[in-house]
């Protein structure tokens, strides 16, 4: 079955998608949540004692809840071996690409929900990975490289999954094929990257890994504020600096109810990963592996098997933060009234050139050397100096940076000066940072969406004047 990415304006085809997945009686409504992450990165960051402690009390419980065709298993690799055993930990023998797959479904998505739903008065969820995707990363553990790299696929994502006759949301190929025909889509949306292997996991997981690590302590952008009585779904954050639990971190990357919808959301997810990974090393997280352990052998349903696990925790114990990348499906909103439904539009020459130099996919379009004035540098101030922006705002001239824009103010107060590579070209950001020879570097999708870089001005900036 082949999917095609979005190619064509608005036509039928936006309707026979809605035909296309209703094969099954009860299609799942949207939700948004949490994913896997803040629970892989965890369990990565985890001592090699700890490491070994979960590799024991795995050894005799099978990580995969469902059951794969001979065809199904077939899309993941070609049962290639991506790890070996080491001599506490196994470790990666080659870059790994593992697919994870956050999934959603309440009580009123299945035909036989369970005894006494009906009288609980809302849409309750449920520990299934049956449902529509409402978090899709594709995850590159390279050991050369030494480099993480997380790329984050829009729900609405527009594909076709019949030759290009029906077009869909990428989220319903879970739904419609699991995570086989998951994996088909992402690999066809993204240059025919292959996957090795996949991560589902549900809500229910999702709060209670959180809760097992010990929270995460957060920056909260805004006042984030949502009630939908219908799934007992209530968010109330107030925007400042907060430890959060599994429910409260839920609330947080759950919420799109601004101007950038679910790529609002998944800039959330950004924000929390880099907070976890921070956290994460602290010696305590050690006493709580029984607890991780105990929410993995019960919501997570993978095709990994438990050597290649400890091979991913020893590669996550030896990544550097900087050494960690968040990248985002180049592409659009699509406009009011261009298709029946809104979509995310991906950006098929972006696409090419970002698969190319962070998931080494072969391409024909040759990677141009951008100029500085033609780059669209975005500034995000967080000093509230408006002298330190007019004085940035001249040495970015000075420098060559022609493209440059004042952008709406980053509200988290920052120390260092935060150079984002919003498109994922961290080479033209690193020349950035040398031309201004302040702050860092992420490569990451939590700056301005319509720049190629953000600056996320913070006080050394201003110290350096």
């Amino acid at each position: 079955m082949t999917v095609h990415k979005h190619s064509e304006r608005k036509s039928a085809s936006a309707s026979s998608s809605a035909k296309s997945i209703k094969k099954k009686p009860s299609r799942p409504k949207a939700g948004r949540w949490l994913w896997f992450w803040g629970g892989l990165t965890g369990v990565a960051m985890l001592s090699a004692t700890a490491g070994a402690l979960l590799a024991v009390s795995l050894s005799t419980t099978p990580l995969m809840q469902s059951q794969l065709t001979a065809e199904e298993e077939a899309v993941f690799g070609k049962g290639d071996r991506i790890s070996r055993a080491g001599f506490k930990l196994s470790e990666l023998t080659r870059p790994v690409n593992i697919l994870v797959l956050g999934v959603k479904v309440l009580t009123s998505d299945v035909n036989n929900p369970p005894a006494g739903s009906k009288e609980l008065g809302y849409h309750a969820t449920l520990n299934s990975f049956e449902g529509l995707t409402d978090t899709m990363l594709l995850l590159r553990f390279d050991p050369k490289k030494k480099k993480l790299t997380v790329m984050s696929i829009p729900r609405d994502t527009r594909v076709s999954l019949n030759e290009g006759r029906n077009y869909i949301k990428i989220n319903a190929a879970n739904y419609e094929g699991g995570p086989a025909l998951s994996a088909q889509a992402v690999s066809e949306l993204l240059n025919g990257v292959p996957i090795d292997r996949y991560m589902r996991i549900n809500v229910q997981g999702v709060e209670k890994l959180i809760d097992a690590l010990g929270g995460v302590k957060v920056y909260v952008p805004k006042d984030l504020k949502y009630q939908d009585d219908s799934q007992h779904l209530y968010i109330n954050l107030k925007a400042g600096e907060h430890q959060l639990n599994g429910n409260q971190a839920l609330q947080f990357l759950r919420f799109r109810h601004d101007e950038n919808g679910d790529i609002g959301r998944i800039q959330r997810q950004q924000l929390l990963m880099r907070s976890f990974m921070e956290q994460a090393l602290n010696p305590t997280t050690i006493t709580r592996v029984p607890k991780v352990l105990s929410v993995i052998q019960s919501h997570i349903d993978t095709n990994l098997t438990v050597q290649e696990l400890m091979a991913l925790v020893g590669f996550g114990s030896q990544t550097q933060r900087a050494n960690v990348q968040m990248l985002l499906v180049p592409g659009r909103f699509s406009e009011p009234g261009e298709y029946r439904a809104s979509y995310w539009l991906p950006d098929s020459d972006r696409i090419a050139t970002m698969m190319n130099q962070h998931f080494n996919v072969p391409t024909d379009t040759q990677q141009a050397i951008v100029e500085p004035r033609r780059l669209r540098i975005a500034i995000q101030d967080s000093t509230g100096s408006d002298t330190g922006v007019q004085s940035l705002l001249n040495s970015l001239q000075a420098a060559g940076y022609r493209n440059v824009y004042i952008a709406r103010k980053w509200s988290e107060p920052l120390q260092v000066t935060h150079i984002v590579a919003q498109q994922g070209d961290g080479n033209s950001a690193q020349q950035l940072r040398q031309a201004l020879n302040v702050g860092e570097v992420r490569v990451e999708s939590t700056g301005n969406l319509e720049s190629d870089i953000t600056i996320q001005l913070g006080q050394d900036w201003l110290k350096k004047q």
